[in-house]
């Protein structure tokens, strides 16, 4: 396997999310064929060169949260070959995921949450679990408020960049929108705008690549690796999907140059193509 080339000071954080695992055989929605469409975006992210330094996976790793999902799972990761990190969706049970999966050391579940905080060279990694029993919509309650705060203030100035399901803002697509993060939205919007070095909040839940500036920085939703919600901003729009290519992001982070993000797609397109220019383009050869 071909070494890293980029440099020590670069690290490079692969974001996945809503895998949707279903047991064997059930496709999602009985149309969505989730195992398969996750099974094919791990291998094309552990094909990565430069290979990334973790996966992140940010909710709804399954689509019941069963025993057998994770179990799947499981197996899917044991293959992948670079660190995981992970945060609960709304269609995860966090009894169950702890139980079905290995974790990482820099996973953090004290007090039944499934978060993290991991410090890479050059910038602090901090994962929110935002999920609700029982709700559709995400909370974050005051324990894991005060994780975030506490997280964020001993990273001591270090750039941060924050994983969670629920995004905290409104996009525009309506039956999403009303199953964001609500409780606890505000006083996370604090948290933020007090911290300035936080370079990004990520995001799944929504199936769509969606960005906005929130509370002094970038938030960022990542499209979904299986299926995408579909895009419609009428105010009654109604709850439905796509089979719109499945897609992830890359994230580099350069100490001195900062925070990229690629959205890079799973399947395979034509090409590559060199750029043979005509005799006619008006710029330099």
């Amino acid at each position: 396997m071909t070494g890293r080339s980029h440099s020590d000071t670069t690290m490079l954080i692969a974001q996945i999310t809503d895998l949707h695992i279903r047991p064997r055989g059930k496709p999602a929605y009985r149309v969505s064929e989730t195992n398969a469409l996750t099974e094919r975006a791990l291998d094309v992210v552990a094909r990565l060169q430069p290979r990334p330094d973790l996966l992140v996976i940010t909710g709804d790793l399954t689509d019941c949260g069963l025993a057998e999902e994770y179990a799947l799972l499981k197996g899917m990761l044991s293959r992948l070959g670079m660190p995981v990190l992970v945060v609960p969706g709304n269609h995860d049970r966090r009894e169950t995921l702890t139980a079905g999966l290995a974790f990482d050391p820099r996973q953090v579940l004290d007090g039944g949450f499934v978060q993290f905080v991991a410090d890479l060279p050059a910038m602090r990694l901090i994962g929110l679990d935002t999920l609700l029993p029982g709700k559709s919509a995400g909370a974050l309650c005051a324990t894991r408020l005060s994780f975030l705060d506490k997280a964020l203030t001993e990273a001591d100035g270090k750039p941060v960049a924050i994983f969670m399901h629920h995004p905290p803002f409104d996009c525009g697509i309506a039956h999403m929108d009303a199953i964001r993060l609500l409780d606890g939205a505000q006083e996370f919007a604090a948290i933020v705008a007090r911290h300035p070095n936080i370079e990004r909040i990520l995001c799944g839940h929504h199936h769509r690549p969606i960005v906005t500036r929130f509370a002094g920085t970038i938030a960022q939703i990542a499209p979904s690796v299986t299926h995408q919600v579909t895009l419609d901003l009428s105010e009654t729009s109604d709850s439905t999907f796509h089979l719109e290519p499945p897609a992830y992001l890359l994230h580099s982070f350069r100490e001195g140059a900062g925070f990229v993000t690629h959205t890079a797609y799973v399947e395979r397109f034509p090409g590559p193509y060199p750029f043979v220019l005509d005799a006619d383009y008006p710029g330099s050869h």
